[in-house]
Parts: structure tokens; sequence; C-alpha cells
């Protein structure tokens, strides 16, 4: 028990990743117009109106917030499903490419190791889309300096980096360095690669409906503004501080909705997309590494074979 104290303090006591900033103004007013009307009531003003309560049903309310909250856990699940596809895609894609690709000419590892790149490019490239920054350095340094130049013009630079891919692909294919099977299946993969994308992109430009954002935010404020009517006369001098913690549980779960519907930015509750690129372009600095020469693995295989018959 002590050791679990010991990991949820900091937890509870950390300001980074947590809402407090952006209602904590919302908070502060509640709390202060919650004073007032103590102090209202201390002086026999009738401001002690518990038929207020009925006026916003907190039922109501409350499934209001839920909806808004899993409406947004919803996108921000999705966002991260999508991109753990892309994670997938990407390490099964580039070992097709480096084992399956033939190599017939000196030039074909380069233009393998290219490629390979390319996919880690295309992450990098629809992290860039999603938040709407230009094509930059992190790009330069996974693509030759023609290919560089030609993104930096294009609407949709994840669009042009599949289609470099695929054009690879097919150029292997007329090379006979692939066959049929081999091309139409990682073709599949180049169009599961697309389709995140697109399912990004809906995320982004679907908002939560601006109506229904307004609504909510127009009754919590009322609903924290009529509170203190209701509880004055029982709670007194405390109305105040118990308002704030009201209105700090409310303003609180609608500002997590809020944060987290667009889970693309650098928010400390949005997804770690720097994290998961530089994971990629390991992933791939790691296959590189390994030599896909069918020789070494037909030996590779020989050698464990001799070595199981002689166990």
């Amino acid at each position: 028990m002590a050791d679990d104290k010991k990991l949820k303090l900091p937890i509870v006591l950390q300001v980074k990743g947590s809402v407090l900033k952006t209602i904590s103004k919302n908070v502060i007013c509640c709390g202060i117009f919650g004073t007032i009307i103590s102090i209202l009531h201390y002086f026999k003003f009738p401001v002690s109106q518990p038929i207020l309560g009925s006026v916003i049903p907190s039922i109501v309310l409350g499934l209001l917030l839920v909806f808004r909250t899993n409406t947004a856990y919803d996108r921000f699940w999705e966002g991260r499903k999508s991109w753990g596809s892309i994670v997938n895609t990407v390490r099964n894609l580039a070992r097709q490419i480096w084992v399956s690709v033939d190599e017939i000419s000196p030039e074909d590892r380069k233009d393998k190791k290219t490629a390979l790149y390319l996919l880690v490019a295309f992450a990098v490239a629809i992290k860039l889309h999603l938040r709407g920054e230009p094509v930059n350095h992190e790009l330069r340094e996974l693509m030759p300096s023609s290919m560089y130049l030609e993104l930096k013009i294009m609407n949709n630079p994840p669009i042009e980096v599949a289609f470099w891919i695929g054009d690879y692909l097919q150029r292997q294919y007329n090379r006979n360095c692939l066959n049929s099977y081999q091309l139409i299946s990682m073709q599949e993969l180049l169009n599961t690669l697309v389709d995140n994308l697109g399912i990004c992109e809906r995320i982004l430009r679907t908002p939560m409906p601006l109506a229904y954002a307004i609504h909510l935010k127009q009754l919590l404020l009322l609903y924290c503004l009529l509170l203190p009517f209701q509880m004055v006369s029982s709670l007194g001098w405390w109305t105040g501080i118990i308002t704030s913690v009201v209105s700090f549980t409310l303003f609180g779960i609608e500002a997590i909705g809020l944060e987290i519907e667009n889970p693309f930015g650098y928010d400390a509750n949005d997804l770690p997309l720097d994290t998961i690129c530089k994971t990629m372009k390991l992933n791939i600095d790691d296959l590189i590494s390994l030599s896909p020469n069918a020789r070494s693995q037909s030996s590779n295989f020989s050698n464990a074979e001799d070595f199981s018959l002689g166990n």
C-alpha cells in the first residue's frame, strides 16, 4: 500500500498534462460568485432559491458530458489504432521489400534503401500534414534532394511519397525483380498506409459540431452559476468552496474532451507522433543492417539443419 501511494501521489499533484490551467479561470470565477452569494445570504438578502435546482437536471448535464467525453475518446482511440496500423504496415512492407526484391545491378541496393526510408518519410509526412506544418528537415534526411524539393510544392506530401513507393514496386516488377504475387501483396500494404492517412484526415477535419460545443459550454456555466442559490441556505460560508469543487469537476470533464478530440498536436495528452516516427526510423535502420542476400540465407538455413542433425 505504501508503494502504491508513492506511485500515485506525483500523478495527483502533476500539473503538466492536466487541464487545470485551462479551467482555472472558470473555477475561480464560480468560486468567487459562490462567495458573493454567501455574503448576500449573510446580510439577509433573499438569494436562497432551492427551486433553481430543477432548471437544469443534473442527470441531463451528466449525460451530455458523458456523450461529449466518449465521442472525443473514440476519436483519440481511432487515431491511435490508425497509427498503430501504420507502424505495423511499414514494418511488414519494409521487410518484404528488403527480402523479396532481387538485386540485379549494384544500384539496386541503394534504390532499395531509398524505398525503405521513403516508408519512414511517409509516416513523417503524415505527421506534418496532420499538424498543418510544411515539409522540413525531418524529410530532407529521409530522401534524395530532388525528391525533397519536389515534395515541398505538393499540397498533400504523403500521397506523393506513397506514389513514389508504388512506382518503385512497379519498376521492380517490370525488371522481373518481383513476381506478380509479391507485387500484389506489397501494393495491398501500400493501400493500407493510404487508407490510414484517410482515417487520420477524417478525424482531423470532422470536428465536434460547433452548436453542440457551444450549448454544452452554456449549460455548464449556467449550472455552476445557479448552484450557489441552491446550496447557500445549507452550506453558508462553504458555498464558494463547494461551488469551486463542482465547477472543477464539470469544466474539467468538458476540457478533457476538448483536448483529446484532436490527438495529432503537441499537447501532453496527444499521441506521441514524434516518438512513433523515430521508432520506425530505428526499425528501418536495424532492418538495413541485415543482409537480404539469398545465398547467405541459404547458408544459414543449411548450418541450422546441420546443427539439428548433429544434435
